[in-house]
Order: C-alpha cells, then structure tokens, then sequence
C-alpha cells in the first residue's frame, strides 16, 4: 500500500506517527510519504528554521518533546540566554541547543547549493525515516513564509507579521483580516510530491490546521488539481471537536477567512476533492455534500500512540468503504 499525507506539525506528525504504527501490525511494507508545509518556515539569527518539518522528524524519528508537542526531548536553551545577553532578537522564537544543530546544517547545506528537498532527505535519513518506511517531502524548494495581516487596532493602520510571530508571540489573539503567502507565486512543486499523489493508493488529510498547513500546501501549483484527478480515495480527519481545536488556534485562522469553526466547514474546504470525513462523537450530525462522513467509535483525542492508530485505523477503513 501506498499512502500519500498533506501535513503540517504537531497534529499532523502526532497522527502519521499513529498511521505508521498501525501499518506497523497490518501492513509493514506499506509506504508512507508526507508532503509538508513549508509555509511556517522563517530566518532567524541567520539560520533557516522549518518548523513543521523539524516537528515531523522529531515526532517520526522518536526525538520529539512530547510534553510540548515540538522540539527536542531533554532539550537546554543556553545558546539562546546567551544571544539574550548580547542582546539578540527575536527572543519569543526558542531554539533549543539540540534544536540548532538541525538549523545549523540546514542553512550550511543550503548554502552549498542543496534543494531544501536534497536538505530534508539527508536530515530525514539521520532520523531513520526510510528504515521505517517514511519518505519526507518539503511541498516546495522554493522559499515559501505565511504572513499574517492584522486587522486594523485603534485607527492603526493594518500591519503584516510573519505567521509564527502571529501564533507564537501574538498567540493568534490579535484578529487576522487575511493571510498572505510571499513567493507561494514562484513555487512549483517539490519533485516527488505530485506523483506522490497520482500513484498513491491511499491520501490521507491528517488532523492539521486546514488554513495555515494543508491550506498552504494546497496553494502549491498542480497540488490541487493532481487531488481532483487522483484515483485514489482522500480522506481526512476533521481537526476541530465541537468547533474547537483540540491545540493550536485553527479556530483563528478560519475566522480570518471567513469560514466557521466546524468539521462541516472544514470538510468545506476540501469539498471539491474530499472522499471521506471522520469526525468526532460530539460531530455526529455533521454532513457534507458528496463526502461520505464517519463517526469515530471514540474521541478524536490523540492522547497515546495506541490510541492514534485507533484513529488511523478508522481512517483507512473509511477509505476503504468510499473506494469501493
């Protein structure tokens, strides 16, 4: 089995970690390759930073902070007190000293002339990604970074913010009116990424924020349309439970575009390519025209790996049924 994931970071690895645990026990040879959001990526202290990558390789690889969600395991932050010191900025963006030896080598081999496609193989492979059957695809080497108009405060007028300044210093509590994606205009496609989809038995939409991670992967020329024509079933897991997402501020991002903060809604927004829905117990009545929607027997909390794979294997029953 083939099976091709659109996905962004905590949510997203949190799911395929989940996904590849129960191909583990009933598929092994199965193949699992993720196309991720780049759109977070951002520069800082002259290092290039991806943080939905990062927390992929962290979370797949068995390194991950699962306290936080992202970051190192038994991570330190001196390097960053000492930029503090010198009085650096930005200090709201941590980098943990494990975390810079992957920016480091990042920046250096980008540098040397590497695709950021060649750069995330080589960083994949130290996490022991293909050893567990995993391909990591960034969606784009062109340099892609979300930002975020707020709406006006006080007569002010509107102002643009890098997305991760939005969501982490800000914490998405300033409204947003719009997002916008520079060079996503320039952006073609990683290579892999569009006969990922075409030759995918399966394409899975992990529980990740529809706007800021799948949504910007989506922006990517031919993603899209290569959706719309692939045989293979897609199906997704609605990332919000009563209209509230589990983490993160998905709920945010959505009001900036104008949709609901509903799994209906959100289905919405694939609606043109979406084959299968799976949705929480409190989401029971949700339909969506065209979609064939599932109820999970169970929360849509991943609280453990075990009960990840639970959902998983909802998942690619529900694909099954539509496919057939």
């Amino acid at each position: 089995m083939r099976i091709t994931a659109l996905a962004g970071g905590v949510g997203g690895a949190r799911f395929l970690r989940g996904l590849r645990a129960h191909l583990d026990v009933v598929a092994p040879e199965s193949e699992l390759t993720i196309i991720a959001n780049t759109g977070d990526d951002i520069s800082l202290f002259g290092l290039r930073v991806c943080p939905d990558i990062d927390t992929l390789l962290y979370t797949l690889g068995g390194g991950v902070n699962e306290e936080q969600g992202w970051g190192r395991a038994e991570e330190s932050t001196r390097v960053q007190g000492e930029l503090a010191a010198y009085g650096a900025v930005p200090q709201w963006f941590t980098l943990g000293d494990l975390d810079l030896g992957t920016h480091i080598v990042r920046s250096q081999w980008l540098a040397q002339g590497l695709t950021a496609s060649a750069v995330t193989e080589r960083l994949a492979t130290r996490w022991g990604l293909p050893d567990a059957r995993i391909r990591l695809l960034p969606m784009t080497d062109v340099p892609v970074e979300t930002h975020v108009v707020l709406d006006s405060q006080d007569g002010e007028t509107q102002r643009a913010v890098h997305f991760q300044e939005w969501w982490v210093r800000l914490r998405a509590e300033v409204p947003a009116s719009r997002f916008v994606v520079a060079g996503l205009d320039r952006a073609a496609a990683a290579p892999g990424v569009l006969d990922a989809l075409r030759d995918a038995d399966v394409i899975v939409l992990p529980p990740s924020n529809p706007v800021v991670s799948i949504g910007i992967i989506l922006g990517v020329p031919g993603v899209r349309d290569a959706l719309r024509g692939s045989r293979a079933p897609v199906v997704g897991v609605s990332p919000l439970i009563s209209g509230r997402p589990v983490r993160g501020h998905a709920d945010a991002c959505l009001s900036a575009i104008g949709v609901e903060s509903t799994s209906a809604a959100v289905a919405g927004l694939y609606a043109d390519f979406l084959d299968g829905w799976l949705v929480d117990p409190a989401d029971a009545s949700v339909s969506v025209r065209g979609v064939e929607t599932a109820v999970h027997d169970r929360p849509l909390l991943m609280t453990d790996v075990p009960a990840t794979a639970h959902m998983a294997e909802a998942l690619l029953a529900l694909a099954e049924r539509v496919r057939s």
